[in-house]
Parts: C-alpha cells; structure tokens; sequence
C-alpha cells in the first residue's frame, strides 16, 4: 500500500465479559496470566471506575518472570488502592523479586471468596485454563460463575481461516469469552 490508500476495517466481532449484567453486583476475581492482563485491563479498568456497581475486586496476574511483568504503572496504583485486592506472582523471580514465586494458581488457595457472589473472569495462556478451573472448582466455586476468554486461539480475527474453530463454535465471532458452563465438554477448547 502507498501512503494514502484507505484501509477497510470489519468488526468488532464477537463477545464481551458481561460487565453490565451477570457481573453487575458481585464480587469480582480476574485471573490473568502473562499477555492475558492485556484484554483484561479495560475491564479491569472499567470495575475501578464504577466501583459503586461491583463488590469486592481482587486481581491474581502471574507473570514468566518479574522483568515480564506489564502495566507496572498501573499495577503500582492497584497495588496502593485499598479498594483493590492484589496477588502477583511470578514463576521465577530475579534476586530483587521480594513477591509471591510459583505458578498463578498457587495464589488460588489463599483466596477469600464468598463462593456464592464471586465471579470469576480468566484469561491467559491456553496450558493455564484446565489447571484455573481445577483449583477454582476445588474452591467449590460454581461452574456457573466463571467466564473465559480464548482469545489467544485467533489468527485472522474475521472469520475466514478456521484457525479459531471449536467444534461448531468460532472463537473470533462466538467468542472470544464464553461463559463456562457453556464450553466445559468442549475438551479442545480448554
């Protein structure tokens, strides 16, 4: 293309945690891995802005690494918020690393829920999702309570490469987040 060639864009295609009506009121945990903090800070976000329409608000972000850490900016902010509850953790730290060291899950058992008002919102790596779900369901949080977004699985975002494909469900327009209950016997989307 030459400067001045216009550009067509299609979409936004597909699927949103839904903020505005099955999480409205309850008490929210975002459970994100690596880049997965990337698609959840708008929501993130959006919850520290309207605070008044959402219970409690604990974060649980793992990283590869300290130095892999993103938003640390903003996670500074979060970290001084009384009004938000926290956990990092990295697989590995460096010698300054003063955190929580183990993988993401690790963070779940020491987690405060009232299992009946918390939601769960996860977003990370695809080898993340089945092990998140073990420990939120050895929790006795209800399956009822968890959305997800597969996002990581898209290439063309459109539509068109099939890439996305689950059975019969396209991730770029049916999803990327879907509630769990309805993907659970889908073994290859978890």
């Amino acid at each position: 293309m030459a400067p001045g060639d216009r550009v067509a864009v299609r979409g936004p295609f597909g699927t949103h945690f839904p903020v505005d009506d099955a999480l409205k009121g309850h008490d929210l945990v975002f459970i994100c891995g690596g880049i997965g903090l990337v698609p959840m800070r708008s929501m993130i976000n959006y919850v520290i802005d309207n605070r008044r329409d959402f219970g409690r608000l604990i974060i649980c972000y793992g990283s590869k690494s300290d130095g892999d850490l993103l938003f640390t900016d903003e996670i500074a902010r979060w970290e001084a918020d009384p009004t938000i509850e926290l956990h990092l953790t990295v697989d590995r730290g460096s010698a300054d690393w003063r955190g929580h060291t183990g993988v993401i899950t690790t963070l779940i058992p020491g987690l405060a829920l009232d299992l009946e008002n918390t939601r769960a919102c996860v977003c990370g790596p695809p080898v993340m999702y089945r092990f998140v779900l073990m420990a939120l369901k050895s929790r006795g949080l209800p399956e009822e309570n968890i959305w997800m977004s597969l996002e990581r699985r898209m290439k063309c975002w459109v539509g068109k490469c099939g890439h996305c494909q689950i059975n019969h469900s396209y991730v770029c327009q049916d999803g990327p987040v879907y509630h769990y209950p309805d993907i659970r016997n889908l073994q290859e989307a978890l």
